[in-house]
C-alpha cells in the first residue's frame, strides 16, 4: 500500500535518514484498491451489527465453492490456518511425512510442524518452471509419507496430472496450496479443486485482498464436516446459529481451534469476487509487458512462459536476474528510483529452525534459482506509466 505524498499517490519517491520513517514508493510491490462498492459492501456489514462469523461468512463460503467448483468451501481465519485444518482432515500428525516445495512461504512447512509431522523439501522444475518438480517429488516419497502439498506458485498451476498419477499409485493425499491462485485453471479445472483439499488465502497483497482470511474447498464430505468443527473448537453448532433461534446449545466432537472469518471480511470478499476475473486478466497484462521488454535483455529471464490449457491467476510479477549479479545492488537502484522489489522466496530449507530438522535431499535446481529471484510490483490497477517507470529501472539496473 502507498501512502499520499503532497495529495498524490506515491508521486515522489522520498527517503529519509531516520530509520523509523518508512518510504514512499513511487511504484509499490502491491497495492489495494478500495472501491465505492466495496466500501459501501463492509459498512453494511458494520451496521447489521453482526461482526463475527454470520451470513455473510455463509453467503462467501458459497460463492467461492462456486468459484472452485466444489461441494464445500469452508472460510477461515488466514491460509496458514486453511493448511492446518488440511493437514489434520486428511489424518496427518506425529511420525508423518509430507512433501512440499522449499521454494515456498514458510507458513507451509510451520504448519506441517505444529501437527507434529514432518516436511520433507522438494525441488522445483527448473528456471522456466518454479513450481515443484513430479520428479523429485515421488524421490522424496517414503513409507512415512502422508501427504504432498503442492503449491501452484505466483498463480501458475503445477503439473498436477504427472503429481496425481503419483499419488494414486503410492496412495499418498494431495493437498493444494492455491493461495496464489484463485481463478486459475489447468485443462478448465480450477487450481485448488483438484487435490483433496484446496487452500487459499486472502492476505492484503493477495488476488482477493481482505487484510486477514483463508478458504479450505473440497469435495469430500467428511473432510469438510471435520475441518467445519475443527475451525470453530470442536462445536457443533456456531453463535449465528444460536443466535437465530436453529439450536439452543451445542456438543463439542473434537478439539479444535478458533480459526473462524468474520462478516466484515467476508463483506470485502463478496464485494472482489464478481471483479476477480477482469483483476487477475489485467496482472496477466501487466506481467505480458514485463515479459515483452525483460526476457533476454542481458541475460534475464521470465519463468513461466505462456501455456496452451493453463490461465493463471499471475499473483506474482518474478524475474530471473542474469547468473553472478548482485541482486542487492539491482534492488537498490531500484529503490532509489522508487521502485518497490522483493524476493519470494527465500528458500525454506535453508532456514536455521529447517537446517536441523527433517530429512535432508539436494535441492539443486531450488539453490541455483534461489540467489536470483527478484520479484517486480504487481496489482491490477496499475498504469502503464508505472509499469514502464518499473521496466526502466530494471534495464538501468542490470548491467
Amino acid at each position: 500500500m502507498t501512502e499520499l505524498v503532497g495529495g498524490h499517490r506515491g508521486t515522489v519517491a522520498q527517503r529519509t535518514a531516520d530509520a523509523g520513517v518508512a518510504p514512499v514508493w513511487v511504484v509499490p510491490l502491491s497495492d489495494v484498491h478500495a472501491g465505492q462498492e466495496l466500501q459501501e459492501a463492509v459498512l453494511a456489514a458494520v451496521r447489521s451489527g453482526w461482526w463475527s462469523a454470520g451470513p455473510r461468512v455463509a453467503e462467501f463460503e458459497r460463492a467461492f465453492a462456486d468459484l472452485c467448483r466444489t461441494r464445500h468451501a469452508i472460510a477461515v481465519a488466514n491460509g496458514t490456518a486453511a493448511l492446518h485444518l488440511a493437514l489434520l482432515a486428511v489424518g496427518c500428525g506425529p511420525g508423518d511425512e509430507v512433501v512440499i516445495p522449499s521454494l515456498n512461504f514458510v507458513a507451509g512447512a510451520n504448519a506441517i510442524g505444529h501437527i507434529g509431522a514432518s516436511a520433507v523439501f522438494c525441488d522445483i522444475c527448473g528456471d522456466d518452471d518454479l513450481t515443484l518438480d513430479p520428479r523429485d517429488v515421488e524421490a522424496a516419497i517414503s513409507p512415512a509419507t502422508k501427504a504432498i502439498v503442492v503449491m501452484h506458485y505466483g498463480g501458475h498451476p503445477c503439473r498436477m496430472d504427472e503429481i496425481l498419477d503419483i499419488a494414486d499409485r503410492r496412495g499418498i493425499t494431495v493437498i493444494e496450496d492455491a493461495a496464489h491462485a484463485p481463478g486459475a485453471t489447468l485443462a478448465g479445472r480450477p487450481c485448488g479443486a483438484m487435490g483433496a483439499i484446496g487452500c487459499f488465502s486472502f492476505f492484503s497483497n493477495k488476488n482477493i485482498p481482505m487484510g486477514e482470511g483463508g478458504m479450505v474447498v473440497t469435495d469430500g464430505d467428511e473432510l469438510e464436516r471435520r475441518m467445519r468443527l475443527l475451525r470453530s473448537h470442536g462445536m457443533t453448532t456456531l453463535s449465528w446459529e444460536r443466535h437465530k433461534g436453529h439450536a439452543t446449545t451445542y456438543d463439542v466432537l473434537l478439539q479444535g481451534f478458533n480459526f473462524r472469518m468474520d462478516d466484515l471480511r467476508a463483506a470485502m470478499g463478496l464485494a472482489q469476487l464478481p471483479r476477480l476475473r477482469d483483476a487477475n486478466a489485467a496482472r496477466g497484462r501487466i506481467v505480458g509487458s514485463y515479459r515483452q521488454a525483460l526476457h533476454g535483455f542481458r541475460g534475464i529471464r521470465m519463468p513461466f512462459p505462456p501455456r496452451i490449457g493453463t490461465v493463471p491467476a499471475h499473483h506474482l510479477a518474478v524475474i530471473l536476474l542474469p547468473p553472478g549479479t548482485r541482486r542487492h545492488e539491482v534492488r537498490a537502484v531500484l529503490a532509489a528510483a522508487g521502485i518497490q522489489s522483493s524476493v519470494h522466496y527465500p528458500p525454506t530449507h535453508r532456514f536455521s529452525w529447517y537446517q536441523a530438522r527433517g530429512r535432508r535431499r539436494p535441492l539443486p535446481r531450488t539453490d541455483a534459482v534461489s540467489e536470483r529471484l527478484l520479484t517486480l510490483p504487481l496489482y491490477p490497477h496499475m498504469d502503464d506509466a508505472a509499469v514502464l517507470a518499473v521496466i526502466d529501472a530494471v534495464t538501468e539496473a542490470v548491467r
